[in-house]
C-alpha cells in the first residue's frame, strides 16, 4: 500500500486518466474528489464489503427462510384436485 500525505488541493494522478483531489479534510474526515473515465466503476468499499457478506450470507442459507417466510405470506400453496375432476391434478391454462 503506498501512503501519501496531501493538503487540500492536492492531487493524486492514478494511471493515464483517473485523478483524485483532495477537497477537504475537517471533522476527523476527508472529502476527496475522483475524476474518471465513464467506463471505470468507482464504488465505496464499504459498500462493496456489505454486498458481498449478505450475497455470503444467502448463499449459504438453506430453504428454510424462505419456507418460514411462506408461512407467513400464506403462500403458495399445490393446487389440490377439484371434486369435478375426479382428482386428477389441476392443470392451468397453456400447460
Amino acid at each position: 500500500m503506498l501512503i501519501l500525505g496531501r493538503k487540500v488541493g492536492d492531487s493524486i494522478l492514478i494511471g493515464d486518466g483517473i485523478k483524485v483531489v483532495v477537497l477537504a479534510c475537517e471533522r476527523g474526515g476527508v472529502r476527496l474528489g475522483i475524476e474518471a473515465p465513464n467506463d471505470v466503476t468507482i464504488l465505496r468499499g464499504e459498500i462493496v464489503n456489505d454486498v458481498t457478506a449478505e450475497n455470503s450470507r444467502a448463499a449459504a442459507s438453506d430453504n428454510e427462510g424462505v419456507q418460514e417466510w411462506l408461512k407467513v405470506i400464506g403462500g403458495p400453496r399445490p393446487d389440490a384436485p377439484s371434486k369435478s375432476e375426479g382428482g386428477a391434478p389441476r392443470r392451468r391454462p397453456g400447460e
